[in-house]
């Protein structure tokens, strides 16, 4: 949880995406918020991009991640 959202764009980000959220089905919504969810592993990276590259930073963070799991998975299977 921030404390401060107001100075951190990666939740200012994630907010700017809740009537995105709110349109899907629940189950959906669920899997977008979670997905949302592990950009925070990002966040010094997000912040650091800077606030008029904030979409960008936040889609790379959804790439990388997706890029991390298909590489576990080949991994796994080899």
């Amino acid at each position: 949880m921030i404390l401060f959202p107001n100075e951190d764009i990666l939740a200012q980000e994630l907010e700017s995406w809740r009537g995105f959220a709110d349109a899907l089905r629940e189950e959906d919504r669920t899997l977008f918020l979670r997905m949302l969810d592990e950009c925070y592993q990002f966040i010094d990276s997000i912040n650091s991009k800077g606030e008029y590259f904030s979409t960008e930073s936040l889609l790379m963070s959804l790439v990388f991640v997706q890029h991390k799991i298909i590489n576990w998975l080949i991994n796994k299977k080899n």
